[in-house]
C-alpha cells in the first residue's frame, strides 16, 4: 500500500484552535473518540486520525483549512465512511472532517427540477423529500439508506438505475466548495445549461476530497414515473443470463433496474433472508422499468419473453409492488448476506463493455479457484459493472495476502478486457496502485498537476487521487 507522506500532527495549541472554530463538544482527539474514524467500509485499511472535528457551517468548514493549511496538517473531509475504495482512511492522520452535521434540505423546487442540500443529507433523505413533491432522485446507491449526498457526489457514485439514469455526476448542478486555502467558491448553479468557464462541477464530483470540501450541491431532479415494476428470471448459468442481457438491450430497451448475482450469491441471500429463491440456478437476473403503467408492464412482459427466448428456466413478473419491492430486496442484501461468510468481506468493483461481463465472471471464477478463495460475483448487467466480493477470516494472513494478489489480477483482467478498475466507488488508497495502468502516466501525472493547482501545500486527504 503506497503511503502517505509525513506531515504535522495535530498538537495541543491545534486542538484549542480547532475547539474554538466549532465548540469544544466537536473535537474529538482521545483513542476511544477516534478509533472508529481510523477506517471506512473497507476492510484491510486503516489509519488513526489525530482529531475528529465536526464542522456546522460552512465558515466552520473554512477556517478549519485555514488552520490546517498554515499548520501543514492533513484533512480528509468525511460523511457516514460507507465508501468502498479507502476515501476517507486518513492515511497520513491529521483531521477527519466529519460533514454530517451539515444536514439540511434547503430547498426542493418542482418549478426548476432541482434541490439543494448540504453535504451530511443521506441519498435516501433527499429521495424522500423529493418524491413528497413527485419527484425523482434518481442515483440510487445500494447503501443509499446512511450514504450521504457529500459523499456520493465526492465518489460520484452510481447504484441499481445507472443504466437508465447514469451515475450521480449526470445530476450535480452547482457545488459550494471550500478550497485548501480556506477560500469559498461556487461552482455551477442552478441552470441545466451553463457553459461559462471549465467545469469545476464536473471536475469536483469524483474528487474524492482531494480538491476541495463541498458543503453545498445543487442537484437535478426528475418528475417521478408514474409507476414502477421487476421481475425476475433464473438462467443455467451467466453465459445465458448475458445472452438475454444483450437480447433486452438489442430489442430497444432501456430497463431501469438490471442486476444480476451468481450462484454463490443467491445461496448466500436465500441463507440470509429466506426469500424463496431458487438455489437449483447458475445465475439470477432482476429486470425493471418505471415509466407509465402500461408501458412498464409491456417491458416487463417483453423481457420476460426475452429472458426465455435466451434460455431461462424460469422467468417471473412481479404482480404487486410489495413483491416488486420483495425482488429488489434480493439485491441489496446481497452484500449482509456474503459478509456472513468471513469475517472480513471485500466488495470490489470493476467494469467491462456489458458483453463481456460472462467472460469476465468465468474469469474471477477461475482467478478465485487458482487462489484456493470464495468469490462471489454480482452487479449491473445493464452497464457492465461487477462487484467480486471476498470474503476471508481475518486471522488468516495468508489468505488476505491471496486475496490481495486475485484482486490484482481481477482488476487486470478487466483492464484487458477493455473495463476499468472502478465503475462507482471510486479510487481511493485501495485502487491508486493501479490507476497508471488504467489512464496512463500523462494522464496521472497531470492528475496531480491540477491536485497541485487546487492545493499547493498537498494537505486535503493526502495518499490518494493526485498524490
Amino acid at each position: 500500500m503506497k503511503t502517505a507522506p509525513a506531515r504535522e500532527p495535530v498538537d495541543a495549541s491545534a486542538l484549542r484552535e480547532l475547539r474554538a472554530i466549532v465548540g469544544a463538544d466537536h473535537v474529538r482527539h482521545a483513542d476511544g473518540d477516534v478509533t472508529a474514524y481510523a477506517r471506512d467500509a473497507t476492510p484491510l485499511f486503516h489509519a488513526r486520525p489525530d482529531a475528529v472535528v465536526h464542522p456546522a457551517s460552512t465558515e466552520e468548514v473554512a477556517a478549519v483549512l485555514r488552520l490546517a493549511g498554515a499548520r501543514s496538517i492533513p484533512v480528509v473531509p468525511r460523511g457516514a465512511g460507507s465508501n468502498l475504495c479507502s476515501g476517507t482512511v486518513p492515511l497520513a492522520g491529521g483531521i477527519v472532517l466529519v460533514l454530517t452535521r451539515l444536514d439540511r434540505i434547503l430547498e426542493v423546487s418542482g418549478d426548476e427540477l432541482l434541490a439543494v442540500c448540504q453535504p451530511g443529507v443521506t441519498c435516501a433523505a433527499l429521495a424522500d423529500a423529493a418524491a413528497a413533491r413527485g419527484l425523482l432522485y434518481a442515483p440510487d446507491p445500494g447503501s443509499r439508506s446512511v450514504a450521504t449526498i457529500g459523499g456520493t457526489v465526492a465518489t460520484c457514485a452510481g447504484g441499481l438505475r445507472g443504466l437508465k439514469y447514469g451515475v450521480t455526476r449526470n445530476y450535480v448542478l452547482g457545488t459550494e466548495t471550500v478550497l485548501a486555502t480556506g477560500e469559498v467558491i461556487r461552482t455551477g448553479g442552478r441552470l441545466w445549461k451553463d457553459v461559462a468557464g471549465y467545469d469545476l462541477t464536473r471536475l469536483l464530483t469524483g474528487s474524492e476530497g482531494t480538491l476541495g470540501v463541498i458543503t453545498e450541491v445543487t442537484l437535478a431532479l426528475l418528475p417521478a414515473p408514474a409507476a414502477g415494476g421487476n421481475g425476475l428470471a433464473y438462467f443455467p448459468g451467466l453465459a445465458d443470463a448475458g445472452r438475454a442481457v444483450a437480447a433486452i438491450i438489442a430489442a430497444g430497451i432501456v430497463p431501469a433496474t438490471l442486476e444480476f448475482l451468481d450462484a454463490k450469491c443467491v445461496e448466500a441471500v436465500e441463507r440470509f433472508a429466506g426469500l424463496g429463491l431458487r438455489r437449483d440456478a447458475g445465475a439470477l437476473l432482476i429486470f425493471g422499468d418505471d415509466g407509465e403503467p402500461a408501458a412498464v408492464a409491456r417491458q416487463l412482459d417483453r423481457m420476460a419473453e426475452l429472458c426465455l427466448a435466451a434460455g431461462a428456466i424460469e422467468a417471473t413478473v412481479a404482480g404487486r409492488a410489495a413483491e416488486s419491492e420483495a425482488l429488489l430486496a434480493a439485491r441489496r442484501c446481497t452484500l449482509p448476506a456474503l459478509s456472513r461468510l468471513g469475517s472480513i468481506t471485500i466488495l470490489e468493483d470493476a467494469g467491462v463493455p456489458r458483453p463481456q461481463i460472462p467472460a469476465m465472471v468465468g474469469h474471477i471464477d477461475a482467478i478465485a479457484e487458482r487462489y484456493d478463495l470464495t468469490i462471489a460475483t454480482f452487479g449491473h448487467a445493464g452497464d457492465g459493472n461487477l462487484h467480486p466480493t471476498c470474503v476471508v477470516d481475518a486471522g488468516d494472513d495468508e489468505a488476505v495476502e491471496r486475496a490481495h494478489l486475485a484482486f490484482a489480477e481481477i482488476f487486470r483482467t478487466a483492464m484487458r478486457l477493455g473495463g476499468t478498475i472502478t465503475g462507482e466507488h471510486g479510487v481511493g488508497a485501495a485502487k491508486l496502485p493501479y490507476l497508471a495502468e488504467r489512464l496512463g502516466t500523462a494522464q496521472v501525472d497531470l492528475l496531480r498537476r491540477i491536485k497541485a493547482a487546487f492545493d499547493p501545500a498537498g494537505v486535503l486527504n493526502p495518499g490518494k487521487v493526485g498524490s
